[in-house]
């Protein structure tokens, strides 16, 4: 059994590729997301107890859990039709911290 965090974790996209190739063979220990309407579908999209932190910025080393895989999302929303497609351009996601 291989056990997980998943940081900026967004809607769960990469959670989801992880538990569908690994099976029953890994368990999400951790998550961590900032923006209130992602975790919101991320909790639609995962029936489990994990409590979602926000900021992981603001949270103690010491409090996440050990693990074997640490997941880390790319903030999609800059090159998608979600954002406003500035790519690496795009300064949203600092003015929103």
């Amino acid at each position: 059994m291989y056990t997980s965090i998943d940081l900026f974790a967004g809607i769960g996209g990469n959670r989801l590729g992880f538990d569908q190739a690994f099976g029953n063979n890994i368990k999400t220990v951790f998550i961590s997301e900032w923006d209130e309407k992602a975790v919101e579908t991320y909790k639609a999209n995962f029936n489990d107890s994990i409590d979602v932190v926000g900021d992981i910025t603001k949270v103690d080393e010491k409090d996440i859990p050990d693990h074997d895989i640490l997941l880390a999302d790319f903030p999609c929303q800059a090159f998608s039709l979600a954002g406003h497609k500035r790519g690496f351009e795009d300064g949203e996601f600092s003015e929103k911290r």
